[in-house]
């Protein structure tokens, strides 16, 4: 990533990221509102925009009046989006993408100072990943905890409720707010703004009426059966492409997404949840040991929260093709502190990317019916899933260790300078 943290202050570099940007998001919307194949926008359209029609015409409000899927700062965006009117014939869509391009070309703007290498990159993520990047509520957090990362070196509360907003709106950002914590100094300060930040959002939606509600959808993650996507579900898919009887795919019309059917597999979502645990253990523990062996500070805390997002990934039983965004946050941190040590991510997460594009939306029917070579395609996603988070396992463990202490005597008395 030669030129990564080369700021983008000429004239011809401004213009070329504005029609850089420009494109990748005018060429991502047209294929929303062209609504072929596989409906890329059908999560705004038929599920978003669904729950504001149901609003407006019971009075009944997700997340505030029953409980929901997503955390309660989701909420926002999406009567943001129907400002200008609900149901079928509304602008809705054409909402949706404007603000999240908004809240896009903000962040850009800001990265864009850290380094025009640095947004090249995430805009060729956001034209790899296709329109999903774009038409999920996972392109609202993504800017906000872009902002986040930017400012976690310099204003690490300042940071901390940026990306705890973020983990309002979905729950990712919470990872790279545990390495903030796990590898940061100013320790108080992280836990009062992610405290206060907490406590100001689940306030508003106490006021607005809900109850039990606000955490509702810990437990509707928890009782998800096992997604399509997920690299765990892929050898389902090859049995079921090979011919298996016993193995198929089912669309779960309560959570609204296809998952695997087989003896057994019920059991292997359950098993996930543990092993996602200890993934974010070993995790924990590497950078434990990377601290005390006084590792940069800086960049253990983009590999940690590397780690954490790519454990979240690779072990999880969901794999949704919105879930390749979370990776942009952790790598154009990594990519800002260690340009030349996170190359390797940052080339893989693009190669995801591109893969995950080509099996949604451009032949997922190749997935709910399992055909043998879009399932080799998504098997080589999720096996770069793997890589990145195996790569994350041995950066920390191989990272090099910081200079000693240094004593310095000071009349009678001595300081101990860190390294920070």
């Amino acid at each position: 990533m030669t030129g990564a943290r080369r700021p983008a202050t000429s004239a011809l570099d401004r213009s070329l990221l504005v029609v850089g940007f420009l494109v990748v998001h005018l060429a991502l919307s047209a294929l929303c509102f062209r609504g072929a194949p596989n409906q890329p926008a059908g999560d705004v359209t038929g599920v978003y925009r669904f729950w504001i029609d149901v609003w407006h015409q019971t009075g009944s409000l997700v997340g505030i009046d029953t409980a929901w899927v997503y955390p309660i700062g989701a909420l926002p965006p999406m009567l943001l989006a129907g400002l200008l009117g609900s149901g079928p014939d509304s602008p809705y869509l054409a909402v949706w993408l404007v603000l999240v391009a908004v809240l896009d070309a903000v962040a850009l703007v800001l990265v864009a100072r850290r380094g025009r290498g640095l947004a090249w990159w995430w805009l060729l993520c956001t034209a790899l990943i296709g329109p999903v990047a774009l038409a999920r509520i996972d392109g609202v957090a993504l800017p906000i905890a872009v902002v986040g990362v930017l400012l976690v070196a310099d204003r690490p509360a300042v940071a901390t409720v940026l990306l705890t907003v973020a983990a309002w709106v979905k729950v990712w950002p919470a990872a790279i707010v545990a390495a903030v914590l796990l590898t940061g100094r100013r320790l108080a300060a992280v836990v009062t703004a992610a405290a206060l930040t907490s406590a100001a959002i689940i306030g508003l939606a106490l006021l607005a009426g809900a109850r039990g509600t606000v955490f509702s959808f810990v437990s509707a993650q928890a009782t998800r059966g096992l997604q399509v996507e997920a690299p765990v579900a892929t050898p389902y898919l090859w049995s079921a492409a090979l011919g298996d009887p016993g193995v198929g795919v089912y669309y779960d019309t309560g959570i609204l997404t296809f998952q695997i059917r087989a003896d057994g597999v019920q059991a292997v979502a359950a098993a996930m949840t543990p092993v996602l645990a200890i993934g974010v253990l070993v995790i924990t523990l590497l950078a434990l040991l990377a601290r005390l062996r006084r590792v940069e500070p800086v960049e253990l805390l983009a590999v940690t929260a590397l780690g954490y997002v790519s454990a979240v990934i690779a072990l999880n039983k969901v794999g949704s093709p919105q879930y390749l965004t979370w990776y942009v946050a952790p790598v154009l941190l990594g990519l800002l502190v260690a340009p030349a040590r996170f190359r390797v991510p940052a080339v893989l997460v693009l190669v995801a990317a591109g893969l995950t594009q080509l099996v949604y939306p451009w032949f997922y029917g190749g997935v709910t019916t399992p055909t043998p070579w879009v399932i080799a395609m998504l098997t080589l996603r999720n096996a770069l899933e793997l890589a990145v988070l195996a790569w994350c396992l041995i950066a920390l463990r191989t990272a090099p260790s910081g200079p000693a202490p240094r004593i310095a005597a000071s009349g009678p008395s001595r300081t101990v300078e860190q390294h920070a």
